[in-house]
């Protein structure tokens, strides 16, 4: 399967030869680090990205349009597991970006919205489209039933803006493992 110019390999394909084409595929010349686990290849982390933000964007809809207790509450957790999985992959992403920056040249910009030419444009490009789908889908939803069911200001819609916590997260596993930054500059002390 393939997404633009990015081929989306099946996750239980984790050869050697599969992770130097996965790297040719993001224009990469190197082959990939084998110290990376292959349960986090880059097209694995960008489909899990696309498939769980659908789901959001689907319950999230239809608590806004049924917009009963059932349909709240599945929007309501489904947001806040969505929430916790973004928490888990931005703490594991952050942890392995800082024990790469000890080599390496990382900014937040780069880490958490794929900034710069540290990673490739089509998973740059799909990555911040998907959170961007995130942050819409929490605006539109809460947007369009900003009461509750009682009329009371407040709805548990609201709790769909945790969400784009997922699409940063994964961005940041992402650069954490598959970016290739810059070496790291050592200071220069002035000559003193």
């Amino acid at each position: 399967m393939r997404l633009g110019n990015m081929s989306l390999m099946s996750a239980d394909d984790t050869s050697d030869d599969a992770a130097e084409a996965d790297a040719r595929s993001h224009g990469d010349d190197q082959p990939v680090d084998s110290a990376v686990p292959p349960a986090i290849h880059a097209d694995a982390i960008v489909r899990m990205n696309i498939g769980l933000s659908a789901v959001f964007v689907v319950t999230a809809a239809y608590a806004a349009a049924v917009f009963d207790t059932t349909a709240q509450w599945a929007g309501a957790i489904t947001a806040l597991v969505l929430f916790a999985i973004g928490v888990v992959a931005f703490l594991w992403g952050f942890w392995n970006a800082v024990q790469r920056s000890r080599t390496e040249e990382i900014s937040v910009g780069q880490l958490f919205f794929l900034a710069g030419p540290a990673i490739p444009s089509p998973v740059r490009r799909a990555m911040n489209a998907v959170l961007a789908i995130q942050v819409v889908t929490a605006l539109v939803t809460t947007l369009a039933r900003p009461n509750g069911p009682e009329g009371r200001p407040g709805s548990s819609l609201a709790v769909g803006f945790l969400v784009p916590m997922l699409g940063l997260g994964l961005n940041g596993l992402w650069a954490a493992y598959h970016a290739r930054f810059a070496p790291r500059r050592l200071a220069d002390d002035g000559g003193s």
